[in-house]
Order: C-alpha cells, then structure tokens, then sequence
C-alpha cells in the first residue's frame, strides 16, 4: 500500500474509530459528563494510538476492515487491539490519582 492510500484508509478508520469511541463513551456510566471529552481525545489521539502501532497504520488498518467487512468488523477490531489496552492506561491514570491524593491528605 501507499502512502496516499495508507493516509485515505487512515482517515475513513480515524472516523470509525471516532464513532466507536463516542458509543463507548455514552455507555459508561462511571465517566461523568464533564469527562467525555477529555476521555475522548485520549482514546483517539496519535499518542494513545502509538502504543499499539503506527497510529497511521492503525487507523489504516481500521479503515481496511471497515471497506471490508462493515462497521461491525471494524468494532470487534478496535474491541480487540485498542480497547483492553485503552481500559489498561484509564485504569493505571485513575490509580494514579487515587495515590496521588492520598499522598496529599
């Protein structure tokens, strides 16, 4: 694949993943709504996406199982690569906080 080709499939996953991660968000009931957006960012963001590939290549790869098999396919691929890891990472920054504040009590 291309460059130029990489980059349109990476922009069609860029925006499944979007919709994927604004359903999830709307899900959880522990994110309050003040929250969402910030949530949001992090689960799209290129750094967040660098921890599973080339956030280039991941979006792509995204992208790819869109044309290919449907909204659904794509949703069980990000369920599977980005989201146990995304729930890791938010995991690991509420502990964080958590010890942070005790730390400061």
């Amino acid at each position: 694949m291309n460059e130029l080709e990489k980059r349109t499939k990476a922009w069609i996953g860029d925006a499944v993943l979007a919709l994927y991660s604004r359903e999830w968000i709307l899900l959880q009931t522990d994110i309050p709504i003040e929250d969402r957006s910030d949530i949001f960012i992090h689960m799209t963001s290129n750094d967040f996406l660098a921890c599973i590939g080339e956030p280039t290549q991941v979006e792509a790869d995204i992208g790819i199982m869109y044309e290919k098999e449907g909204k659904d396919a794509a949703y069980q691929f990000i369920e599977s690569k980005l989201l146990p890891v995304f729930k890791k990472q938010r995991a690991n920054r509420r502990k964080a906080r958590t010890n942070a504040r005790k730390r400061n009590h």
